[in-house]
C-alpha cells in the first residue's frame, strides 16, 4: 500500500488506498484537503443530527446554511433553555462566512440530534422544518418556516399528541414523526426533557410509533405502531412483549421508497432486566412490506442506493440489502476505516463517502472514493462533552455539490464551532 503523508497549517492529512492492487497517489489532487471555521463567539453552534438521508445544511443555491446555537452544551436542555435557529449566510465568491441571522428559538431539542433541521425539498431555498415544544402544554410539534418572510408559516400540532419530525422525504411531500417525549423518558441522550407523554405506562401503545405526515394537507396516519413491532419482533425470537419500546432513526431512502429505523428497550435509563433491545427494521413509506429484525448493523447506518444500507459488522464498513437480507459487500477495509461502527455519510452524488468517529478524545473523518477505493483522513478535531445523558456525535454532512461536509468541533477557547471540510 502506498501511503503519503502531508503536514499543513490545518492540520495532519493521510493519503492512502484500500484496494488491491495499490494506486499511486502521488500525483493525486482529488483529495485537496482544507478546513475552515465558520462560525465564532461565546456561544456554541452546531446542527444537529448527522447528515444521513439527504440532511444537507445548505439551501438548494448553497448560500445558506442552517444552524443552531447554545450558551451551552454541558447538560441537556431544561424546560426553559431554547436554542437559537438561524443561517449562515455564506459569500461564494470569497469563501468568507461573516453573517449569522437569527431566525427564531426552539425548546425542543437535544444536543446529539438538534431540532431535526431539514431543507424542505418542496423548497429548498427558502422553507426548513425543525421540531419545537409549547412551553405551557410540553406537547411537541413541527415548524415550517419561511425564511425570506422571516416567520412560521406553518405549524403541525395534533392535540396532547406529543411528537416532532424525525425525517423527511427526500423527494418532499412527507415527514415522518416520532414521540420525543417518549424517546426523552427512556433514553433521555436522543429525546425533550420536559416534553409531554401521552404513553406514560404503556409500553407497546396501539395508538404510537411512526407516524406519516402529508406536509402540504398536514394530514397524519400511523404508518405501524409499537404493538405490531412487538409482537413481529416476539415471532422473530426477539424479547419485546411488555417492554417500554422506543424508535431511533426514522431514515427515508434516497427514492423515498423505504424507511429504516431501529426498535429499542432496555436502555441504560430503563434497564428491565433484560438484554437491551436494539433491532432493525423497515417498511415501504405506505406501511406495507413491514420487515422485524434485519441482520443487525452497527453504528449510524446511511441509505446507499435503492434498498442497500451502509454500516458496520465485525469490524468492517459493509452494504447490506434490505430485500436480499445479506451482506453484499464491503467498503475499504481496517486501515482505511479504523472504527467502521461511526456515523456514517454518502455524498448526493453517491461518489464520495465519509465516516466519523472518535478516537482519544478527537473525532476523526476518512473520506473515501467509493470508485476509486482512493481515501484520506481528515485533520482530527477537539471532540468535548461525552458523558451520562449528554452526547454529542462527530456527524458529518454533506453539501449538495457533494465537495464540502460541516462538521462541529471545539475552537482554541473550548467553544463548539462549526467547520467545513473542503475537498
Amino acid at each position: 500500500m502506498n501511503r503519503r503523508v502531508f503536514i499543513k497549517n490545518t492540520g495532519r492529512l493521510t493519503l492512502g488506498s484500500a484496494i488491491v492492487p495499490p494506486i499511486n497517489l502521488l500525483n493525486n489532487s482529488k483529495f485537496n484537503i482544507t478546513v475552515k471555521q465558520i462560525t465564532r463567539g461565546k456561544n456554541h453552534h452546531f446542527f444537529g443530527y448527522i447528515g444521513q438521508s439527504l440532511t444537507i445544511p445548505w439551501s438548494k443555491n448553497g448560500d445558506r446554511i442552517l444552524c443552531m446555537s447554545s450558551p451551552f452544551h454541558d447538560h441537556l436542555p431544561g424546560k426553559n433553555e431554547a436554542a437559537t435557529l438561524s443561517i449562515i449566510d455564506p459569500n461564494i465568491k470569497t469563501g468568507e462566512f461573516n453573517k449569522i441571522e437569527k431566525l427564531d428559538e426552539s425548546l425542543g431539542w437535544n444536543h446529539q440530534q438538534g431540532t431535526m433541521l431539514y431543507w424542505n425539498p418542496d423548497a429548498p431555498q427558502d422553507e426548513f422544518f425543525f421540531n419545537d415544544r409549547d412551553p405551557k402544554t410540553g406537547v411537541v410539534f413541527t415548524v415550517c418556516y419561511d425564511v425570506n418572510k422571516k416567520k412560521r408559516i406553518r405549524e403541525y400540532r395534533y392535540g396532547h399528541r406529543s411528537f416532532g419530525n424525525s425525517g423527511v422525504c427526500p423527494l418532499g411531500k412527507s415527514f415522518l414523526g416520532i414521540n420525543y417525549a417518549r424517546m426523552a423518558r427512556l433514553r433521555p441522550v436522543t429525546g425533550y426533557k420536559d416534553a409531554t407523554d401521552w404513553t406514560t405506562g404503556f409500553n407497546a401503545p396501539k395508538d404510537d410509533g411512526i407516524i406519516h405526515v402529508d406536509i402540504k394537507s398536514g394530514k397524519k396516519k400511523l404508518l405501524v405502531s409499537f404493538k405490531r413491532m412487538a409482537e413481529e419482533l416476539e415471532k422473530k425470537g426477539f424479547q419485546a412483549k411488555g417492554r417500554n419500546l422506543f424508535i431511533n432513526h426514522t431514515l427515508w431512502n434516497r427514492t423515498g421508497e423505504w424507511i429504516y429505523f431501529f426498535v429499542r428497550a432496555g436502555w441504560k435509563s430503563d434497564k428491565d432486566g433484560k438484554e437491551g433491545l436494539n433491532a432493525a427494521c423497515s417498511i415501504r413509506f405506505d406501511g406495507t412490506n413491514f420487515t422485524a429484525g434485519h441482520s443487525h448493523i452497527g453504528g449510524h447506518p446511511e441509505w446507499g442506493n435503492g434498498t442497500e444500507i451502509i454500516g458496520s459488522q465485525n469490524g468492517r464498513q459493509v452494504v447490506y440489502d434490505i430485500l436480499s437480507k445479506e451482506i453484499i459487500r464491503n467498503i475499504g477495509d481496517e486501515v482505511s476505516f479504523p472504527d467502521p461502527s461511526g456515523d456514517v455519510s454518502l455524498s448526493p452524488n453517491s461518489k464520495l463517502f465519509v465516516n466519523g468517529y472518535s478516537l482519544n478524545g478527537k473525532n476523526n473523518y476518512t473520506i473515501f472514493d467509493l470508485k476509486s477505493g482512493e481515501w484520506a483522513n481528515t485533520p482530527e478535531f477537539n471532540t468535548g462533552v461525552y458523558k451520562k445523558d449528554l452526547r454529542i456525535d462527530p456527524a458529518p454532512r454533506w453539501n449538495r455539490e457533494s465537495n464540502q461536509i460541516l462538521v462541529s468541533g471545539l475552537d482554541k477557547n473550548g467553544i463548539r464551532q462549526l467547520f467545513i471540510i473542503s475537498l
